[in-house]
């Protein structure tokens, strides 16, 4: 083993708090024991490792399976104290059970179990009181099929796998809830002309389906952000790099809220020249600059500003180039809490309760990310949310 123990340094006293005197289980296996704990305690003093230290629980047993080691995490996690571990059977000081309630040590057998065994993989299993933690373990044998030396155990809390489930739970009630409403628009509007068709002037059909359209580009919106969700959470997004002019990326959207019926005087884009040729996947791109400006817009007040300047690459791309392009979407509302900013960008974050999904600022930064990009949000200099964010020169698409 190449890490100290905790267990190793409380050895000397852990004959003091077994409760069984020592002539009982004999003077040469207490010295074996103390042997065992001081060999531990030289390999870890080497490394300047302290089992203490690691974020997992450290359990090791001795060829009689007597435990030797019992790290603070394990003493945490198995609501049991070294003192009270050390010395102690394997069984006794964790005490687990399958999810069938099985005594997990009597069904395993470390050390009466097939020779040619190495460990356990991780696994759910029980504590007393029902607690479930992950536990895996590796038997280290002084040679193949030899008889088990020492049993290593790993033990962590599953408060972590807890925190994902309740994300996993989360998003999919989220999802549940954005599809159930436009889904009930269509299906009501579609059975309400196919059975009244005839009832209904031209304009109401018109109207019905203007709304079943919107309806279902809603839902084809939803589809694409959780596509983009997996993508992100998996590192599977993918970018396309081709030319992109910024600027009259930015003008396009402008153009599409002024002909939608938002006032022109609402927006200010200033554009400095010259840009850098930019590489990047135009989709995408769009994506980000659809999301800032709709939430300048939809969240903010007074004047929504676009800022497109060249600036320094985060980082030097692969042709040695340190050009990018930073864009800055600033409004003049309220802005973001301070206390809020460092959630802006996870998931089902929400400024305020106008709807949404909560996904749109995890995607867009997942984007940027994934071009080697930036993104960050401050207070703008007009008191509202300012959102800027940075995209290296990049790499033709034929390049890579």
């Amino acid at each position: 083993m190449s890490v100290g123990t905790s267990g190793a340094h409380k050895a000397p006293r852990a004959r003091d708090v077994r409760g069984t005197p020592a002539s009982r289980r004999g003077d040469a296996a207490e010295l074996g024991a103390d042997q065992e704990a001081g060999q531990l305690a030289g390999l870890g003093a080497g490394l300047g490792i302290d089992p203490d230290d690691l974020p997992d629980g450290l359990v090791i047993a001795d060829e009689r399976g007597r435990v030797i080691c019992f790290n603070a995490a394990a003493a945490r996690i198995a609501a049991v104290s070294a003192a009270d571990a050390l010395g102690r059977p394997l069984e006794w000081a964790l005490p687990l059970e399958d999810l069938e309630g099985r005594r997990w040590w009597q069904v395993t057998d470390p050390y009466g179990g097939l020779a040619i065994r190495v460990g356990q993989p991780e696994r759910n299993l029980l504590l007393p009181g029902g607690r479930e933690v992950l536990v895996s373990a590796r038997y280290v044998r002084t040679r193949p099929t030899g008889p088990v030396h020492r049993v290593v155990v790993s033990l962590r809390d599953t408060e972590a796998r807890r925190r994902t489930e309740r994300s996993h739970a989360e998003l999919i009630a989220t999802v549940a809830h954005e599809l159930r409403s436009p889904l009930t628009s269509v299906k009501g509007f579609t059975a309400t002309l196919l059975a009244k068709w005839e009832r209904f002037t031209d304009d109401q059909k018109k109207l019905m389906l203007e709304t079943v359209d919107a309806d279902a580009n809603r839902v084809t919106r939803l589809i694409a952000e959780l596509l983009d969700i997996s993508r992100i959470d998996s590192g599977r997004l993918e970018v396309r790099r081709q030319p992109v002019d910024m600027g009259a990326a930015v003008g396009r959207h402008i153009q599409a809220y002024v002909a939608s019926g938002q006032s022109a005087d609402r927006f200010l884009v200033r554009i400095e020249h010259p840009l850098p040729a930019l590489w990047a996947d135009p989709d995408k791109v769009d994506q980000v600059l659809s999301n800032l400006i709709e939430n300048a817009v939809r969240h903010g007040e007074g004047t929504v500003t676009i800022d497109v300047t060249p600036s320094a690459s985060p980082r030097e791309g692969e042709d040695g180039k340190n050009e990018a392009t930073s864009v800055t979407v600033s409004d003049e509302g309220t802005g973001i809490p301070e206390e809020s900013m460092n959630r802006v960008f996870t998931r089902f974050w929400r400024g305020s309760k106008r709807g949404g999904t909560g996904l749109g600022l995890y995607i867009v930064k997942g984007i940027v990310e994934a071009h080697g990009g930036t993104i960050t949000v401050g207070r703008a200099p007009g008191g509202g949310a300012q959102f800027r964010f940075t995209l290296p020169v990049g790499t033709p698409a034929y390049l890579l």
